[in-house]
């Protein structure tokens, strides 16, 4: 697991430092989005009474690579207790991703776009009557419809529906510089 994990920022990292030198342009977003992967699937190394999550907040980067195509990373943040008495306990969730985007349709201030996000989950656990650890899980995003709306000056809103780590639909909004 050590590996994956190094392997993905090594990834992040080499898409930071190599990818602005031939992208055209960067834009920045920040989305909101509810029912994420790790309320649907273990990532929380088999605890009961884990309840669902409140959703996720995510930021990223977007460098555009062509007409068509944007890729760059993204940090997810999520959290969740499980049910109270003796056991209550916090469970946080750090997402570090690579993504990338395909704009398949275009007119005007509109495009149409599907995203798709590998990259590792990292469950803190914080047990209220022992010592926290980290617990390190796969991550990924998968939205096959996704809309982007310009609102002018470089600002956009944008929709996702999917299923993921950034969750089952996001909403939020962007900025291309």
């Amino acid at each position: 697991m050590k590996k994956f994990l190094l392997s993905a920022i090594a990834v992040v990292a080499a898409t930071l430092f190599a990818v602005p030198a031939q992208a055209q342009k960067v834009g920045v977003y920040a989305t909101y989005g509810g029912y994420t992967q790790m309320d649907a699937t273990d990532m929380h190394d088999d605890w009961d009474g884990v309840k669902t999550a409140w959703g996720a907040v995510n930021f990223g980067v977007d460098f555009k690579i062509g007409s068509r195509f944007r890729l760059g990373p993204s940090y997810t943040f999520s959290s969740t207790t499980t049910k109270g008495g003796k056991h209550a306990s916090d469970i946080y969730y750090h997402v570090i991703m690579l993504n990338a985007k395909y704009d398949y349709y275009r007119t005007g201030i509109f495009s149409l776009y599907a995203h798709l996000g590998l990259g590792a989950d990292i469950s803190h656990m914080c047990p209220k009557y022992g010592d926290s650890y980290n617990k390190g899980y796969f991550a990924f995003q998968a939205s096959p419809i996704g809309m982007r709306a310009q609102l002018g000056n470089g600002f956009n809103f944008m929709a996702e529906l999917g299923f993921g780590a950034q969750g089952l639909v996001q909403l939020g909004f962007g900025y291309d510089f």
